[in-house]
């Protein structure tokens, strides 16, 4: 079996869980191979590592079995650069806070570690979002996980977002931006903002606006083999788009669509965690504050 791994950042009380990964590896004698950025960390912590090869994004995992995302959900939406069209299984260890998509706590590492090696697991399937633009943005990695967003760049004065699927004319968005989510990232910003959640075996976009001007704007769900184009305006002429945990400044000429993007982003989940657990336990549904 061969691991690949990636973290962006190890705080103090996580440091000896990640060395119990690397001994555990080690003693299965499972190759392993570390994103740049990781072996850097390590060396940052003072933690020894031999890994058999440095990664970088968009180098071929082909190879590996399994790709172990070490940290929270940002760690797991930057891990998808590297997976890209590999689709390279991938294993979400939480070593941070709320975790929607990295469901593994840090304290079943070894049990995660054991059901791989039994092949005691799911593979779940989520959609990614492409961007396509004018001026090329994010390019070479321009798919994302959970959301497209465009919001203004000025605090004063919101914006107007013209919004069309499949060429024909949706809404004019007078807003403080619009989110375009997947299932998958109908937790994240598209849920704060008011939006649905949406199950991630379904195959839908989330149109949901930030602080809209009428209040009767609400947002709607349509299919993902659609294609949502946008024109951009303001009082000034710059905008802020996203793509996940990226961000970059544009003018009101950028012509921006998104689209479903043609390969999947492939997620571990093992038998005892289910995506319903992970709402109940996340959202806190059914707790009662007074037991």
């Amino acid at each position: 079996m061969k691991i690949a791994l990636h973290g962006k950042n190890i705080k103090p009380e996580a440091i000896e869980c990640v060395k119990g990964l690397l001994k555990i590896l080690d003693e299965k004698s499972i190759g392993i191979s570390m994103s740049k950025d990781f072996e850097k960390l390590l060396k940052k912590v003072k933690i020894n590592a031999a890994p058999e090869n440095i990664f970088l994004p968009g180098d071929d995992l082909s190879e590996m079995d399994f790709v172990l995302s070490l940290g929270g959900d940002g760690t797991m939406l930057d891990t998808i650069a590297y997976t890209a069209q590999y689709e390279t299984p991938i294993v979400g260890i939480n070593l941070g806070r709320l975790g929607f998509l990295a469901t593994t706590p840090k304290d079943e590492i070894n049990n995660a570690v054991e059901s791989l090696i039994a092949g005691k697991y799911n593979v779940e399937s989520r959609s990614l979002i492409h961007i396509e633009s004018s001026q090329d943005l994010f390019a070479p990695f321009n798919f994302g996980l959970n959301e497209f967003t465009i919001v203004k760049k000025e605090t004063s004065s919101m914006i107007v977002v013209h919004t069309y699927v499949d060429g024909e004319y949706l809404n004019s968005y007078w807003a403080d931006g619009l989110i375009v989510s997947t299932p998958t990232g109908s937790t994240g910003y598209s849920l704060s903002c008011g939006g649905p959640l949406v199950h991630p075996r379904l195959k839908n976009f989330i149109i949901t606006p930030v602080s809209p001007h009428n209040l009767n704007v609400r947002p709607i769900i349509v299919s993902d083999q659609s294609e949502i184009t946008f024109e951009i305006e303001g009082r000034t002429n710059r905008f802020m788009v996203s793509l996940d945990s990226r961000s970059c400044s544009v003018d009101d000429k950028v012509k921006i669509s998104v689209k479903r993007e043609s390969f999947e982003a492939k997620l571990v989940r093992f038998d005892h965690n289910s995506y319903f657990d992970t709402l109940r336990q996340k959202l806190n549904w059914g707790v009662d504050a007074r037991n």
